[in-house]
Order: structure tokens, then C-alpha cells, then sequence
């Protein structure tokens, strides 16, 4: 299978996962919810962890691809501020943990171009 083919289905491995572990292990998830969101964090974390299987689903679907990946380069755009809480929250916390949550923040634009890509060469599937 050629990359470009293989790449949708990476996009939708990653966010299906991504999706999973709001649910298998939402603790983490709640933490990183700012505060200034209305009602509880743990209601957050299960709408992004259903969002993100949503999203995958779509992904996955040559019919749905497009608009599924472009959603999903928006959602990526908008947990940014999660990402960002994080760093701040983890500052003080040992380096491993600290370097993997300020290193979230630059992953953030490589997803959203490759969200952006899977949708450009999903057209006319």
C-alpha cells in the first residue's frame, strides 16, 4: 500500500487510540481540561475521547474523509489550549514528565497539516 494511502489510516489509528484512553483512563484527561470550560472536566474528556473516535471513523471512510479530516485539523486546533495548560500544570513535575508535555505543544501544527493533508488527497474519493 503507498504511503499516501496508508497515511488516512494512521491518522485514524492515532485518533481512535487517542480516543480509547480518554475512556480507559480519563484521570489523566481531566487534568488537563482548563477550568475556565463550563461543567465538570470528566464530561470534556468523554466528549473528546467520543469526538476523536467519531473522527477516526470518519477518517477511515474514503466517503467521509474529507470533511472528517478537516474536522479533525480543527480539533486539533482547538485541545491546543489543553496542550497548553499541561505544560504550564507539569512545570514543577520530574523532567520526563515535564519535556513530554512542553513537547506535546509543537506537535500540535504537524498534526493539523497532516489532518489538512489527508482531507486535500481525500478529494474525488
Amino acid at each position: 500500500m503507498p504511503r499516501s494511502e496508508r497515511s488516512p489510516l494512521l491518522l485514524a489509528g492515532l485518533l481512535a487510540t487517542a480516543g480509547v484512553a480518554h475512556f480507559a483512563s480519563p484521570h489523566k484527561f481531566d487534568e488537563t481540561i482548563p477550568g475556565a470550560l463550563p461543567g465538570k472536566p470528566r464530561t470534556w474528556t468523554y466528549a473528546s475521547g467520543a469526538a476523536e473516535l467519531a473522527l477516526a471513523a470518519g477518517i477511515a471512510l474514503p466517503r467521509t474523509r474529507k470533511p472528517a479530516a478537516l474536522a479533525a485539523a480543527a480539533f486539533f486546533v482547538g485541545v491546543f489550549p489543553a496542550n497548553v495548560k499541561m505544560a504550564i500544570d507539569w512545570r514543577h513535575r520530574p523532567t520526563p514528565q515535564k519535556a513530554a508535555a512542553i513537547g506535546r505543544l509543537p506537535l500540535q501544527l504537524p498534526l493539523v497539516l497532516w489532518a489538512r493533508s489527508v482531507a486535500k488527497n481525500g478529494e474525488g474519493r
